[in-house]
């Protein structure tokens, strides 16, 4: 079984494309959900991350205060260290139980969906790379529907994300998102005969 990752900036319609690859019965794994699950109420990343930032960052019902996390654990480049190494372990260590069962399935193809795979462990895990791109103005737009907030927040959010140049030379694949949704079904199908 390949493992294909796809990446993108936000807004970039990231999510649209692993939608297409769903419907036609692929196996998706999402990244951003796995990362929100390992942050629930009971997960063994809370308590590790309570001895690392403080136990304030849970309240008293034991759910997490994120955003005292992100203020904590951004706050410095050893804090993000930190936070990542909790973190990433156990979103590996869920992907791959994941992949193992796609595996023993008998799927030829499986897809990790992720903001953040080039540069980090689970680079290693792709035999293939595609990165989804769309023009700056239309993620800006994108972003601003999706989570309600300003072009100019949006804008900051993606200025702050690594630069598409340097995504687009780590990558096997471009997938350019700049039409309709039935011209990017068409780009997906095509990819998906390269694959």
């Amino acid at each position: 079984m390949k493992t294909i990752g796809i990446t993108g900036r936000s807004g970039c319609g990231k999510s649209s494309v692993t939608a297409l690859l769903r419907q036609k019965g692929y196996p998706v794994v999402d990244g951003d959900e796995l990362s929100r699950q390992i942050l629930q109420k009971g997960s063994p990343c809370l308590a590790q991350l309570a001895a690392a930032f403080g136990e304030d960052i849970l309240d008293e019902e034991g759910n997490l205060r994120r955003r005292l996390l992100a203020d904590r654990a951004f706050a410095t480049p050893e804090g993000t260290e930190t936070l990542t190494s909790i973190t990433h372990p156990e979103i590996y260590r869920r992907m791959e139980a994941h992949r193992q069962a796609a595996a023993a399935a008998g799927h030829e193809l499986y897809f990790i969906d992720g903001a953040v795979i080039v540069g980090t462990p689970f680079e290693a895990l792709c035999q293939k790379l595609i990165l989804v791109t769309a023009p700056f103005e239309e993620s800006v737009r994108r972003i601003c529907a999706r989570d309600g907030i300003s072009p100019e927040m949006a804008a900051r959010r993606l200025q702050a994300q690594p630069p598409q140049a340097e995504l687009e030379k780590r990558v096997d694949f471009i997938l350019n998102n700049d039409g309709t949704p039935d011209q990017l079904a068409q780009k997906v199908e095509a990819l998906l005969k390269k694959l």
